[in-house]
C-alpha cells in the first residue's frame, strides 16, 4: 500500500512543480515550508514502502531455508545424478530470486551484489548439461524417467525441462516419457500446463514415428481447447498419415539391444567366454622386476587380461594421499577437453598438477617403482572428477606423436557405486573401479605400433563420484627398459 501511495504523491508533485527558480521570488520561498512537509511525507511514506519489501525479502528468505532445510544435501555426497540436477535447479533459482530483490538495493556498499560477481552461480547451460547426462544415462543404461527418479523424483516443471532438453537434441522418445512424467506430476504450483504438455506429448510421438498416440494427445488437447485452429489441422494430418504409413513404432518400450560392445559391457553384460577366460589368469606380489623399494614391500598384482596385456595394482596409493590430491585438484578443475577441444564425447573435469607437491612426487615415483619405466619424458598427473553422468567415449591414448604414450597408468581415487567402469570393447573386458588400485595398459606394441585393442572407455556414472588419476608415460627414455621388437606383428 505504501508504494502506491508514494507514486500518488510523486506523481501531484510533478503536476505542481513548475521548474523555475525560487530564489527571485520571495513568495515562492515562503512555500517552502509546505514543500518541506511534503517531502517528509513522501519520505516516510518511502521507508514504508521499503519495509514492505524487507518484510517480503524475510518471507521468502524464510520459504527457501525451509525448502534447503528440509532435505539437506551434503554436496560431498551427492551420489544420485537426479539429486544433483535438482540441487542445480533450485540454486539458481533460489540466487536468481534474491538477486531480484538486492539489484535494486541503494545501499552504496551492496555486499550481496559484490557477492555475486565472484559466486559460481548454476547458468542455463550447466541446467541442459545436466539434463543431456541424465538422458545419456537413460539410453546407455535403458532406464525409464521412474526408473533414474526411484530414490529422488521431479516435480512437473522438472520433468519438463528435461523433456524439452531431450526434444531439442531430436531424442524424441526420452522427451516423450519425460513429458508424460511431467504430466502425471502437474500440481497446482507448477509452471507448465497442460496444455503445453499435450502439446509436446503429441509432437514427440509424431517425429518417433507413432502417429495413433499423436493423434491421442491431440484429441486431448483439442478436447482442451476446441476454438483452436492449428490443433484442429494438426490433428487432421496424422489422421490422413496415419492411414499412408503401415508401420507403427512403440514408443512407450525402450529398446534393450545393445548398439555396440561399448554399450554393453557398461551394463555389466560381460560373455562368459570372457568370464572364464579371466578367471584362468594369475594373481601374484610384485618387485617391480627386482627394484629395491619393493623388495620388502612388494605390490599386490592382479592380471585382469592377457592379450593386450592389462594389470591392476590394488592398494598403492593411501586414503590420506588420496585426500590430499583431491583437496588440491579441487580449486584448479576445468572442463576436460579432447584433441577437438570440448566435447560431450568426454563430460569431466580434470586439471594437471604441480609434480613439486610432495604427495605427487611420492605417486610419480611408485609408478615408476612399480612399472619399472623412466618418468622423463611421462606427462604430469592428471586428475579428473566426473560430472552428472559422467563419460569418456571409446577412443585411444595414443596421439600418434613422434614421442607416443607407450603406456597408461589409470589411478581409481573412489569407489563407484553403479556405472564408471574402464571397458575395453575390442576385447571384452570391464574393470570397476576400486579405491586405491591402479590398473596399467600399453598403448604401444614393442614394434612402436599402435596396439588396437587397447580403444577404452570411461561408462557413464550412474550412482557415485567418481575420482581418477592418469599418468600417461611416453617412448622416449625407455629404451632400455622395454627394448623395441623387430617383428611387424608384435
Amino acid at each position: 500500500m505504501a508504494v502506491k501511495e508514494l507514486t500518488i504523491l510523486v506523481v501531484c508533485s510533478l503536476i505542481v512543480c513548475t521548474g523555475s527558480e525560487i530564489f527571485t521570488s520571495t513568495d515562492k520561498i515562503s512555500h517552502l515550508f509546505e514543500e518541506e512537509k511534503f517531502l517528509l511525507d513522501a519520505f516516510s511514506l518511502y521507508i514504508d514502502a521499503e519495509e514492505e519489501i524487507v518484510k517480503k525479502m524475510k518471507r521468502d528468505l524464510l520459504l527457501l531455508q525451509l525448502g534447503t532445510y528440509s532435505d539437506p544435501v551434503d554436496p560431498e555426497q551427492i551420489k544420485d545424478p537426479v539429486a544433483a540436477f535438482i540441487l542445480l535447479i533450485r540454486l539458481r533459482s533460489e540466487w536468481m530470486s534474491i538477486e531480484k530483490y538486492t539489484s535494486r538495493s541503494l545501499s552504496e556498499y551492496n555486499v550481496y551484489q559484490t557477492v555475486l560477481e565472484y559466486a559460481e552461480i548454476p547458468q542455463v547451460e550447466d541446467l541442459q548439461g545436466a539434463a543431456l547426462g541424465l538422458i545419456s544415462l537413460q539410453e546407455l543404461y535403458k532406464l525409464y524417467p521412474h526408473n533414474i527418479t526411484k530414490e529422488t523424483s521431479l516435480n512437473a516443471d522438472q520433468a519438463y525441462f528435461v523433456g524439452f532438453v531431450a526434444y531439442n537434441e531430436n531424442k524424441f522418445q526420452h522427451a516423450f516419457l519425460w513429458f508424460l512424467y511431467s504430466l502425471g506430476r502437474l500440481a497446482e504450483y507448477s509452471t507448465v500446463t497442460e496444455k503445453e504438455l499435450l502439446h509436446y506429448l503429441s509432437d514427440s510421438a509424431y517425429h518417433f514415428g507413432s502417429l495413433p498416440v499423436a493423434i491421442y494427445f491431440s484429441q486431448q488437447l483439442f478436447s482442451l481447447d476446441p476454438t483452436n485452429e492449428e490443433v484442429k489441422v494438426q490433428l487432421d494430418l496424422y489422421r490422413f498419415l496415419r492411414y499412408q504409413k503401415t508401420s507403427n513404432k512403440d514408443i512407450f518400450t525402450l529398446i534393450n539391444e545393445s548398439s555396440n560392445s561399448y554399450e554393453a559391457l557398461c551394463r555389466g553384460e560381460v560373455d562368459e567366454r570372457t568370464s572364464k577366460r579371466q578367471m584362468a589368469l594369475s594373481c601374484r606380489y610384485s618387485t617391480g622386476g627386482g627394484n629395491p623399494r619393493l623388495m620388502y614391500a612388494p605390490v599386490k598384482e592382479e592380471v585382469e587380461w592377457d592379450e593386450p596385456r592389462i594389470i591392476r595394482y590394488h592398494d598403492i596409493i593411501s586414503d590420506r594421499e588420496i585426500e590430499i590430491l583431491k583437496n588440491i585438484s579441487r580449486p584448479l578443475l576445468s572442463r576436460s577437453e579432447t584433441i577437438g577441444g570440448v566435447t560431450n564425447i568426454r563430460t569431466s573435469q580434470s586439471v594437471v598438477l604441480d609434480e613439486g607437491h610432495p604427495v605427487v612426487a611420492r605417486v610419480n615415483q611408485r609408478i615408476a617403482d612399480i612399472t619399472g619405466l623412466s618418468m622423463k619424458s611421462a606427462e604430469h598427473l592428471h586428475v579428473q572428477n566426473y560430472g552428472i553422468g559422467g563419460k569418456y567415449e571409446p577412443h585411444y591414448d595414443e596421439l600418434y606423436t613422434e614421442n607416443g604414450r607407450i603406456a597408461t597408468f589409470l589411478i581409481y581415487m573412489s569407489d563407484v557405486e553403479i556405472g564408471g567402469s574402464t571397458v575395453f570393447p575390442k576385447v571384452g573386458v570391464a574393470l570397476k573401479p576400486k579405491k586405491g588400485s591402479a590398473v596399467l595398459w600399453y598403448n604401444l606394441r614393442k614394434n612402436g605400433n599402435v596396439d588396437l585393442n587397447t580403444e577404452h572407455a570411461g561408462c557413464p556414472v550412474l550412482r557415485g563420484n567418481k575420482w581418477v588419476a592418469n599418468k600417461w608415460i611416453h617412448e622416449y627414455g625407455q629404451e632400455f627398459r622395454r627394448p623395441c621388437s623387430l617383428s611387424y606383428l608384435r
